[in-house]
């Protein structure tokens, strides 16, 4: 632990020295006054900020946590011609990632409601802001399976593109379409799983299940409220949501153990 936390915290100081870093922060920071002050009241800023952390983080996250892996190969091949074990060395890498960006969402988004003692919508923001950061899990420790899989960086990069379009934009147009050309049959069940299947369904339904807006859940969380209910629907989305953020990152830590560097 103290190796994987010296070597954590090194790569924690080489991210900050990132400017890409600190403009994601303050990207958050300044939408997320400007809808506080010009959007309406405190829930319709909330909606709509929460459409832009859904959209944003997990590009974000994949992006850079696919070129930080690349940028960082001759560092991380240096340490493990040390006595450095792999586990502590993956850890703190994406340790280091996994913290920053997720302090960019928290006090990005978080700080303008702290400085205006919530606005009336504490609770629901609270929410946002650990939708927030368990995206920026999901999708930095894919991005980092996807780094250490991919060696070329072009393709890793188109990869994780890839990964972000089909997970934001097509996901639930395609699911939609399908829905409807199959009009009539038992669907509920297939999309039950869809909705498990993405990460960022999950975050929508977590969030504006939170809010009881349910007209702009989608396609696939509208279905999986309608079953459940929010609040059972609300716990097992948070549930798959925590096994969502676990996976791509012990996915990442297997390739790390077995990659030839």
């Amino acid at each position: 632990m103290r190796v994987a936390a010296k070597i954590a915290s090194f790569q924690l100081l080489d991210v900050l020295r990132s400017r890409w870093l600190f403009g994601y922060a303050i990207f958050f920071l300044l939408t997320t006054e400007l809808l506080l002050r010009f959007g309406g009241d405190a829930t319709r800023a909330l909606v709509s900020l929460t459409s832009i952390v859904l959209f944003i983080v997990p590009l974000a996250a994949i992006v850079f946590a696919t070129i930080y892996v690349h940028r960082a190969r001759e560092f991380i091949e240096l340490l493990l011609a040390q006595p450095v074990g792999r586990g502590a060395m993956f850890a703190g890498t994406y340790g280091a990632m996994a913290v920053s960006l997720s302090a960019g969402v928290v006090l990005g988004v978080g700080m303008p409601f702290v400085v205006r003692g919530g606005g009336g919508v504490a609770g629901a923001a609270a929410v946002l802001v650990g939708a927030g950061v368990a995206l920026t899990l999901v999708f930095a420790g894919a991005g980092v399976a996807l780094a250490l899989h991919t060696d070329d960086r072009l393709r890793a990069f188109g990869i994780a593109l890839g990964v972000w379009a089909c997970a934001a934009l097509a996901y639930d147009a395609i699911l939609l379409v399908l829905a409807t050309a199959m009009a009539g049959a038992p669907l509920e069940r297939p999309l039950l799983v869809a909705t498990l299947a993405n990460p960022i369904d999950l975050a929508r339904v977590i969030m504006l299940a939170h809010l009881d807006i349910s007209a702009l859940m989608g396609y696939t969380g509208a279905s999986f409220t309608r079953v459940f209910g929010a609040v059972t629907g609300t716990a097992i989305a948070a549930a798959s949501l925590a096994a969502w953020a676990a996976g791509p990152a012990l996915l990442g830590a297997r390739l790390f153990r077995r990659k030839d560097f």
